[in-house]
Order: structure tokens, then sequence, then C-alpha cells
């Protein structure tokens, strides 16, 4: 529950969803599951391409509302697009006013059940890009190093049903950055890593949407004897173009898995720091995704987006990063890489 002590624009940062109201006013929104409400004819033409939102909130007073989407927007066809909105079990579809990087925007909506769909197209089935996240959790009360792995969409009601299910298994989150670019529905990745490890049921995972309430898929990553580092790598079986890759190294407790610190973040952040802190756009997607990865917490957030002007914000928020060190420049570089992968490529071309 959201109370807005004026007009002006909101943004969850747990959700991702934003508002622009027009006058004080309390919302009220939670998550809702696609397979509860979308029909199975419905699920045959439509598939959903973010979280489906339930909000309440007074008529009238809300001018705009940003649904998030996870679809790369990149070089697609965007009018497959639509906004579904449920109202006494039947959906109706509107056209988004304007289709951003992370969000649809519909302007002066009429609230219930709301959540981005996009068309089933036979022709783009396995060639739609799909903003991803890597999850990995170590089972702390494992004997030997045991981690659990997920690939999902960038979907916050996804990613936050599978922690409160790790931490009933009483695991641990190990932050961990996206993969370098969009991932496929419908395709297949190998997980493999750079050292002996087990892994079950077998190194192939399926990328695809499963309902929050549903199990999501997950390998099982066994490590009998926790070296001083372990590579671990997805591949696209496609093309076998490696599409992530991150290490694991024990921490001073050799029963945790901690993040190995890497140099090509820093280095990077460094060098092109002036540039940064003028061209860095979709600042409130980044700071989300650090909030995720728990490199920054809400009141370094806060900080941030005090700023008064824009270079402002972006100077802080890299001057923050290096102060936490290596890891955090790290993950920094990675979302940018997966956020606003033109300005990246631009940057490392001018070197």
């Amino acid at each position: 529950r959201a109370h807005l002590p004026d007009a002006g624009v909101f943004q969850c940062s747990t959700t991702g969803l934003s508002f622009k109201v027009k006058s004080a006013v309390t919302i009220t929104y939670r998550y809702a599951t696609w397979t509860r409400h979308l029909s199975e004819a419905n699920q045959h033409t439509w598939m959903p391409a973010g979280p489906l939102f339930h909000i309440t909130v007074q008529p009238g007073v809300v001018k705009a509302v940003h649904l998030p989407h996870f679809i790369c927007l990149a070089g697609i066809n965007t009018s497959l697009c639509a906004i579904a909105h449920f109202e006494s079990k039947e959906m109706t579809l509107k056209s988004p006013t304007r289709l951003i990087a992370f969000s649809a925007v519909l302007k002066n909506p009429s609230f219930s059940l709301l959540g981005v769909l996009w068309r089933k197209l036979r022709s783009t089935l396995n060639s739609l890009p799909i903003h991803s996240l890597v999850l990995i959790f170590q089972q702390l009360s494992a004997a030997n190093t045991t981690l659990h792995f997920y690939l999902i969409p960038d979907d916050n009601s996804v990613k936050q049903a599978i922690e409160k299910q790790e931490m009933d298994w009483n695991s641990k989150l190990i932050p961990k950055p996206p993969p370098f670019s969009p991932l496929f529905f419908g395709c297949i990745y190998q997980v493999t890593s750079t050292n002996t490890v087990e892994i079950t049921p077998e190194s192939h995972l399926p990328f695809c949407y499963k309902s929050p309430k549903e199990q999501q898929l997950f390998l099982e990553i066994y490590i009998k004897n926790m070296t001083e580092e372990i590579g671990l790598l997805v591949t696209d079986t496609r093309n076998d173009i490696v599409v992530w890759r991150s290490s694991l190294r024990t921490g001073r407790n050799s029963s945790t898995v901690t993040q190995a610190c890497c140099l090509l973040g820093a280095a990077f952040m460094k060098k092109h720091k002036t540039k940064l802190c003028s061209r860095m756009r979709q600042l409130s997607a980044i700071l989300l995704h650090l909030r995720d990865a728990n490199v920054i917490n809400s009141d370094e957030e806060e900080e941030v987006q005090c700023q008064v002007t824009h270079q402002r914000k972006n100077r802080v928020l890299l001057e923050l990063a290096e102060k936490k060190g290596l890891e955090a420049q790290e993950q920094l570089y990675q979302i940018l890489r997966m956020k606003d992968p033109y300005l990246i490529i631009d940057l490392e071309k001018s070197s």
C-alpha cells in the first residue's frame, strides 16, 4: 500500500510499478497469477510479458501507470504488445499509450487486474528476446556445497516467489549479474563448470515462463571439494555462444560461497567515469537491480535519487559503487550491459 501525499510520480522499488497521480491518494496493489485468470484459449494466443497486478485506487486520480515487462524491445515488432484488463472474469485488451525499455505506459487507466501480454506468432516463438536473471542459492544445511541454479525472465513476482521458497529450504542467495544478452523462450541453455562438479538432473535447462505459484525449474550443482575458485558458464545450445559466466569462491567461512571479485567492471568504470556521468540512462531500473542484488540499500538508493541533476545522480552512484569495491563495480557493469548495451558497446569501441 502506498500513501501518496501530493501530485507527482511514484515508483515501487519492490515491484517496478510506477504511477503518475494528479492529487494525494492511497494505492493498494499486489501480485496476481496469469494462470488463474488467462483462459486456456487465450494462453495459446498470448504470452505473459511481465507480472499481473491487482490494483485498487480511487477512480480518476491516476493519470498514468507504468506496468513492468521483460521483453527486450531492440529490433522487434512492438505492435504485438497489449495490456490485459480483467474485470468480472472477462479480459479486454488495451494498446499501451507508450512502450519503453522496461515498462508499458497506459494513460488514464481504470483498475482491477492489469498486466502486459505479448501476442504469440509462430515466426517469433523462439526469437523474442527476453531480459533475464540468474539466481543462485546455497543450501546452508547441506554437508558439502550444494547450489540451486535458476534461469528466469526478469519478473519480480517470479524472483520473489523463488526467494521465499529458498528461504523455507534454509538457503542463502548468492547475488550474481544477469546474462550478457537477452535469452529466448523455448530455447535450451547448458550450464557447465570449469571445475569438476555434479549437475542434476542434467546440465541442460529449458528457458520458459512459469507462474510464481508453480514450481520453477532449477539445476542442483553439487561441489564435493570447494577449491579456491569455481567458474560457471551458461551456453546457448543453438550456437555454442556463452551468454553468462561468473565465478564462485570460498569466503572466510569455508561453508559459505561468496562472489569472486572481477577487475573488468572496475577498469571499465574508472576509464569511462566522465562519459558515464553524462550518458548513463534508465537510472531507476539500474537502482532496482542493484537493490535486488543487495549491492545497495534503500538509504543509498534515496541518496542517489535525491540529487538535483541527472549527471549528479550518476556521479553519486558511480562513486558509491567505487567505495563498495570490485564486486559492486562488476555488478553495476553487468547491469549496464543488460540495460543499455548500446552505450557499453559505444564506450568500448571508443577505447
